[in-house]
């Protein structure tokens, strides 16, 4: 009876207990303590990292990070003032420019995380060493990354299924428009406008790395046996139906991979190497031939000297790994430098009957700024292929539109850069395809607008305080594999000296990104005031144009001649 009346003392006691836990009023307030130090050092960091980047000029301001999302209400409250249309349609205008600027808000307070930017890049190298990427970057095998996008396009389903990549990256931005997803309209619109003035169209869609380096990425997959998108036959049939010529460079670089077993591609960078460039320039100088456009110009007498570069590939930079890692090495190639009679670098020339339209794959080799030499790419090569001067509009990125864009404005101003053309060469990565925005551009001429705005003269600077009346959007750092972009302002109560200037505003490019960090430029807002040395677009965009550039959404804005800004103290 004993044992009983003492196990059931116990139930009950066990019972008394269960859910309830006794601690000391010492290591409660301890615990407290330990959490709300948990919790507030992160902030309390980010707000010490936030006032160290405003002493160091890095941030226009003091005020808390988790606060610039209220400098958008200015831009917000403009875009509903200055829509048309009855006041609902006018509110969906200022909720989508809302929603992008909540979008960048996000994004700028996860790039510029104390914390994330101290401890991601070597949680992402031990990644990459286990063979993991990141949004952008997907490891392959023997040290080799490749672009995801390109990945996405090959394996996807086909773009001419109305476009479901471009939907799909649209569907993440809610407030970007929707794209025109079906190349075939904008290309076969772009033919058409171009033989109305006698001139030839010649489409260079350009293989992405896995589609000629498959086995690079799955030992599964066949070395001889060149991937592509279930639409890309049926897409150049239909354009070649149209009356367009197409250059397809795939049979070309197999063929040099098959016969000297290189590779035709950078191992980390999304480009082609300059020796396979070479062979497809020299192809299709001989394709130009073969259907009677070759240039009528004179013999330019163009040479090509050799230069060793080194470099880190685009996709490395993309993994945001540490300084100075070790897990994907800089790169060594051999490229050729083209010269004229004189010994002075290939420049493009306008007065050419061959106009090149040509992303990344034609400006790896030429633009400085890229890090794989200068003077040295397609345009270049496909000239000294020729021996013949090349036009030349090239952008680092958005193909699908970008050039067309860029020709399109330089004739409404009253340019015509197509005057004289034989041939348009319109070369793009052929992602683009399937995620590119393929909207239909005219081409008319227009007249040259009166001067209404800031253009310093050849060789003039000018250092100007204006007010930011509109800006055009940043990539976030390692979201493309572009480590520099230009943006726009658009600049007005523009003063010199504390004088306003005759002509009070300016359109002004400057540096968005270099080496894929922002820059002070990159995180400015409509009403901000900023000092800045300006000088003539024409003194640099030799050296500038063909980086990639965002513009305004201000169609007019675009027909302004630009001006050159730097940064001012």
């Amino acid at each position: 009876m004993a044992d009983f009346d003492l196990q059931a003392h116990r139930e009950k006691q066990a019972r008394d207990q269960v859910g309830v836990t006794r601690i000391s009023r010492t290591t409660a307030w301890f615990v407290a303590l330990a959490f709300v130090l948990l919790i507030g050092l992160m902030p309390l960091g980010q707000k010490v990292d936030d006032l160290r980047a405003f002493v160091e000029g890095e941030r226009p301001t003091w005020i808390p990070r988790v606060l610039d999302l209220l400098s958008a209400i200015p831009e917000v409250r403009n875009e509903f003032q200055n829509a048309e249309g009855p006041w609902f349609a006018r509110i969906l205008v200022a909720n989508r420019t809302l929603l992008r600027e909540m979008d960048r808000f996000e994004d700028d307070l996860e790039d510029a995380s104390a914390l994330g930017q101290r401890v991601r890049p070597w949680m992402q190298q031990a990644l990459a060493r286990l063979g993991a990427g990141n949004e952008q970057a997907l490891v392959g095998r023997d040290g080799w990354l490749f672009f995801r996008p390109g990945l996405e396009y090959l394996t996807g389903p086909g773009f001419l299924e109305s476009g479901p990549l471009a939907r799909r990256a649209v569907a993440a931005e809610s407030w970007r428009p929707s794209p025109q997803p079906d190349p075939r309209v904008a290309i076969l619109d772009f033919n058409r406008q171009l033989a109305s003035r006698d001139i030839q169209l010649v489409l260079v869609p350009t293989p992405v790395k896995a589609t000629i380096h498959p086995e690079q990425f799955s030992a599964a997959l066949d070395p001889m046996a060149p991937l592509n998108n279930a639409s890309f036959g049926r897409f150049i049939d239909d354009l070649e139906d149209g009356g367009v010529l197409v250059f397809d460079p795939i049979p070309f670089l197999m063929q040099a991979k098959e016969e000297t077993g290189a590779f035709q591609y950078l191992a980390t960078d999304t480009h082609w190497r300059p020796e396979s460039m070479e062979r497809v320039s020299v192809a299709l100088a001989a394709f130009l031939l073969e259907h009677g456009l070759e240039p009528r110009a004179r013999p330019a007498g163009y040479e090509a000297v050799e230069e060793q570069v080194l470099n880190v590939g685009d996709i490395t930079r993309m993994l945001d790994l540490p300084a100075g890692q070790r897990v994907f090495p800089e790169e060594s190639v051999v490229v050729r430098q083209v010269r004229d009679r004189r010994g002075d670098l290939w420049r493009a020339d306008p007065d050419a009957d061959v106009l090149l339209l040509g992303d990344s794959f034609s400006n790896i080799f030429s633009l400085e700024a890229m890090g794989w030499g200068e003077a040295a790419g397609f345009a270049e090569h496909l000239g000294l292929a020729l021996q013949r001067p090349v036009d030349r509009i090239a952008r680092n990125d958005q193909a699908a539109f970008a050039t067309r864009e860029a020709l399109a404005r330089e004739l409404a101003r009253g340019r015509d850069r197509l005057d004289g053309k034989r041939v348009v060469i319109y070369q793009f990565a052929s992602r683009e395809l399937a995620v590119g925005d393929w909207k239909v551009i005219d081409l008319t001429l227009g007249e040259p607008l009166p001067a209404r705005f800031l253009a310093p003269e050849t060789g003039q600077t000018l250092m100007v305080k204006g007010v930011v009346a509109a800006v055009s959007p940043v990539p976030r750092p390692g979201t493309v594999p572009y480590a520099d972009q230009v943006m726009s302002l658009h600049l007005v109560e523009l003063e010199s000296d504390g004088a306003p200037l005759e002509d009070p505003q300016a359109v002004v490019y400057t540096w968005g990104m270099r080496e894929n960090v922002w820059t002070p430029a990159a995180r400015l807002r409509i009403g901000d005031e900023v000092t800045l040395r300006l000088r003539s677009w024409d003194a640099v965009a030799d050296a500038y144009e063909g980086i990639n550039r965002s513009e305004l959404d201000d169609f007019e804005l675009q027909l302004v001649e630009p001006v050159w800004g730097e940064w001012g103290l």
